[in-house]
């Protein structure tokens, strides 16, 4: 019988790498994620993330699996979806934001043998000789800082170290990539120069991953600081709106920012029209509502049935390798890096949870990348962005 392997398998086993080799270059290298909801699962009732967890239970990352799988550090999202523009609704996610925060730092308190807050480069490298996990703060959406430029300064001594201005719509800070309703202030609006000038004060890296092509253009003129896209993925390769165009690739990296590749299916290779429309129709559902626990678990078994339904279709390590492979020809290797959306819809074929990350290096070292050229990938060029930003 005669069995048709796909090419990316083909060419794996037609030019294999040492697999004694890739783990020796992996667990000397610093690795580091800048994009990980992990906090979404950490509010579930009786998750520990000090506990190893099978993917069985839907949670793709904890402790003991980063250590398993030699990831050193993660950006830890204070994820927060789109509700209503108003006072209520502002202060609604606020609330919700600081219980995220303090989520986070109860965890590191209960595991510090674990883990640590990390804030500064310096911390991510301290505790990689300590062999402890370095958990970074980000927050994935500008909408817990409302109106209130203030907030910023509360956010960023909880941890924060960078903040996606908007996900999926628009906020009181700019257009999203993705509005149904389409642009509300042609890219960044006045309170949103603020942000963006605070955030440069502060030493909080600028996201630009979710915002519209507008808002992404608004922000590079203005930031005295790079730019980083903490989990976005090439146009060319993908035609979706929230991907980044070949130019916007070039400009960001002309101004010394950073593309931070994600492991989400559809943002790596194109699905079929109904698995896109059934996909958007689960991330707008909540747009301009109040997140209540039944809407979540609705959405949440709509999403799992979507996934099921269109396995098929899922990406794989090589497809993350062509993203990756596509953006160093466009800007230079010290311009990407890796932004999982781990726990937030990220995994991909043959890598399913951080556990598995070695896998990437894998298919990078055979694709020919050096050491030197993964230590910049895995880690190094995020890490030189954000002591920027701190300057």
């Amino acid at each position: 019988m005669n069995v048709l392997l796909p090419f990316s398998i083909l060419v794996l086993l037609l030019n294999p790498v040492d697999s004694d080799r890739v783990h020796k270059i992996h667990q000397r290298i610093l690795t580091l994620d800048t994009h990980a909801d992990a906090p979404i699962t950490m509010q579930k009732p009786g998750f520990d993330v000090g506990e190893a967890h099978d993917r069985k239970t839907g949670s793709q990352i904890d402790f003991p699996r980063m250590k398993a799988g030699g990831m050193d550090a993660m950006f830890f999202a204070v994820y927060m979806a789109q509700g209503p523009r108003t006072p209520e609704g502002h202060a609604g996610a606020k609330e919700k934001a600081l219980r995220i925060f303090d989520s986070i730092h109860q965890a590191l308190r209960r595991h510090s043998d674990l883990a640590e807050l990390a804030v500064t480069p310096a911390d991510a490298y301290r505790l990689e000789k300590m062999g402890k996990r370095a958990i970074f703060i980000g927050m994935e959406n500008g909408y817990p800082v409302g109106e209130d430029l203030s907030l910023l300064k509360t956010y960023y001594d909880l941890g924060c170290r960078y903040i996606t201005l908007s996900h999926f719509a628009n906020n009181a800070i700019c257009d999203s990539a993705t509005d149904p309703d389409g642009p509300l202030h042609n890219g960044l609006s006045e309170f949103g120069r603020k942000v963006v000038a605070e955030m440069n004060r502060l030493g909080i890296l600028i996201d630009v991953s979710h915002v519209s092509d507008k808002t992404f253009y608004d922000v590079l003129a203005l930031s005295k600081a790079p730019v980083i896209a903490s989990h976005s993925n090439a146009r060319a390769l993908c035609d979706f709106p929230r991907n980044m165009s070949d130019a916007m690739i070039r400009d960001l990296a002309a101004k010394g920012g950073v593309i931070q590749v994600n492991f989400v299916s559809d943002y790596l290779r194109k699905p079929s029209d109904a698995h896109r429309q059934a996909l958007n129709s689960v991330r707008m559902a909540t747009v301009g509502r109040v997140i209540t626990p039944e809407l979540e678990a609705r959405l949440e078994a709509k999403t799992d049935s979507i996934k099921r339904l269109y396995a098929h279709e899922r990406a794989s390590v090589a497809d993350i390798a062509a993203h990756i492979d596509h953006i160093v020809k466009l800007a230079g290797v010290d311009h990407v890096g890796i932004g999982s959306d781990f726990d937030g819809g990220g995994g991909v074929d043959g890598l399913e949870d951080v556990s598995q990350i070695e896998n990437l290096t894998r298919e990078l070292l055979r694709r020919g990348y050096s050491e030197k050229d993964l230590a910049k990938i895995w880690g190094g060029n995020l890490l030189r962005v954000l002591e920027q930003a701190r300057k």
